[in-house]
């Protein structure tokens, strides 16, 4: 997935779901989104995280 696709899957998702979204880069050079909670991967790898608490 594109860097201006995830940021926009993410914005959209945390918005609906209101979970905390992270944005992380693949080992395969693209990036990945998902609600936080969920997330066990690298913490160096997550780009950004969205909360939509702190709107």
């Amino acid at each position: 997935m594109s860097q201006s696709l995830a940021f926009a899957n993410a914005w959209n998702l945390a918005k609906t779901l209101m979970v905390c979204i992270v944005i992380f880069r693949t080992d395969m050079g693209g990036y990945g989104v998902m609600p936080s909670a969920e997330y066990d991967g690298d913490p160096a790898a997550i780009v950004h995280e969205y909360d939509p608490f702190s709107w």
